[in-house]
């Protein structure tokens, strides 16, 4: 039963925020570049992150207060020890439940998924080649996460596939990304490199969306259809006619989708982030472990709310690099 309270998710630009990400771990068994500095992070002591009890009181907090979809990310969930737990936990709620992966662990909790009715599984995975893959995850599991996602599609979820494009690195394999959902039921995300501390992001590496359609348009000529885009949809979803799976472009840093965001995260140690592009933080575990309401955090997170982009609305903006710096590498914030 949901509270009186639900405005409190809602910002000063009228958005209701339904959708939470929570990331469970500043860990992960991959390095990818785009996610992490090549030196690492230094990572929260345990005392700092969230338990499972946490974890689920907060989660339940949200959804009283009006939270529906709930996403866990990492780093990469599967790595902590008490994720069975946490699942079973969270599924115990009256929310859609979904998860982010790298696909390198996932293969052992196909059972634990289905007995806690997920339905969706999101895996990045940003080369189809065994070598640049390696070269951009710093680590050799292409096959394992390859084998994964044929795994779960075999297995009866519903897959998306997450592909970061970068500038001169994948952005050749467009055409091959779109080519798996010829015979395949899946979803093909291409989303721009975003910028974060330490991954070295620079406006010429982006992949816009533009360009990703022009090569579309180039080798599917009169083929291309637009498909209706959910609410609160972050991709502009699309699919070549005949294709039994589907592509879409996520663009947040040269079309961004802040009018229409539903979505809040809270990192592994338990602060809040009302957007992937702020800096700013809100201690939810502070207030918990004092046995004081979370409420008020929650309603100050939504409060600070930019309009657009946690408030790098200009090209100068995004281009500032100390702006960059403010905010957390990908890796401790979770996806």
């Amino acid at each position: 039963m949901k509270t009186e309270n639900q405005h409190i998710l809602t910002d000063n630009f009228g958005r209701k925020h339904t959708y939470l990400r929570i990331s469970l771990t500043e860990r992960c068994n991959l390095r990818c570049t785009y996610c992490m500095p090549a030196n690492g992070i230094p990572l929260s002591p345990k005392e700092h992150l969230m338990t499972a009890g946490e974890i689920y009181t907060i989660a339940k907090e949200f959804v009283n207060l009006g939270v529906t979809k709930i996403r866990l990310t990492g780093g990469e969930p599967m790595v902590r020890k008490d994720f069975p737990l946490i699942l079973e936990k969270l599924a115990s709620l009256p929310v859609e439940l979904g998860i982010t992966t790298n696909g390198v662990l996932a293969d052992r909790f196909v059972p634990l998924l289905k007995e806690n009715g997920v339905k969706t599984i999101t895996i990045s995975i940003d080369s189809l080649y065994k070598d640049k893959f390696e070269k951009i995850t710093r680590r050799n599991e292409f096959e394992r996460v390859w084998n994964t996602i044929q795994l779960f599609q075999n297995e009866g979820f519903k897959v998306k596939l997450n592909i970061v494009l970068i500038k001169n690195f994948n952005e050749d394999e467009i055409i091959d990304f779109i080519n798996l959902t010829k015979d395949r039921n899946l979803v093909v995300r291409f989303i721009e490199f975003m910028p974060f501390d330490g991954n070295q992001w620079k406006m010429n590496k982006l992949v816009t969306q533009q360009e990703i359609l022009d090569k579309v348009n180039y080798t599917f000529p009169l083929q291309l259809k637009r498909l209706t885009d959910s609410p609160n949809d972050t991709s502009r979803n699309y699919k070549i006619e005949g294709f039994k799976g589907s592509f879409a472009i996520i663009s947040s840093v040269t079309n961004p989708f802040c009018d229409t965001c539903n979505r809040i995260r809270i990192t592994a140690d338990g602060k809040l982030k009302n957007c992937l592009f702020s800096g700013e933080e809100f201690s939810l575990l502070k207030p918990l472990r004092a046995q004081e309401p979370i409420t008020t955090a929650i309603q100050s997170a939504l409060a600070h709310k930019f309009a657009t982009r946690g408030g790098m609305d200009t090209p100068d903006k995004l281009k500032n690099p100390e702006l960059h710096s403010k905010n957390r590498s990908m890796i401790s914030i979770g996806g």
